[in-house]
């Protein structure tokens, strides 16, 4: 399965590590969204062909036989950057470790964008 990682055992696709880090995470509040996916961005690929962002920007590597992820989010402004971060953390590893079995090293939150609420 090209990629993909193999951690415990277990080989997933980075797709779907993907999507539960992602769902995970934008449960948080105060995430506006993660990995270049926003309403926009989700509404323009439904009416083209060609999907708006060309390359998963989540980042998944074993070490130690642990995952280890590094995810972008864009956040709301007004929201303190570090205990924002810490509860995506947790949100995601929690997420890793009961939907797909797996142990998590670190969740590296790379906060990419500020999102102003319009006037």
């Amino acid at each position: 399965m090209p990629n993909a990682v193999t951690v415990s055992g277990v080989t997933i696709s980075s797709n779907v590590i993907s999507t539960l880090v992602t769902a995970a995470a934008e449960r948080v509040e105060g995430v506006a969204y993660v990995n270049g996916h926003n309403v926009a961005t989700n509404l323009l690929s439904l009416i083209t062909a060609k999907p708006t962002v060309a390359e998963n920007t989540v980042k998944a590597e074993v070490v130690d036989d642990k995952l280890n992820v590094t995810l972008p989010v864009a956040v709301f402004f007004g929201y303190p950057f570090k205990q924002l971060a810490d509860q995506v953390r947790t949100d995601v590893a929690e997420v890793l470790k009961s939907q797909a079995g797996i142990e998590v090293g670190a969740v590296n939150v790379a906060i990419d964008e500020l999102v102003f609420p319009k006037a």
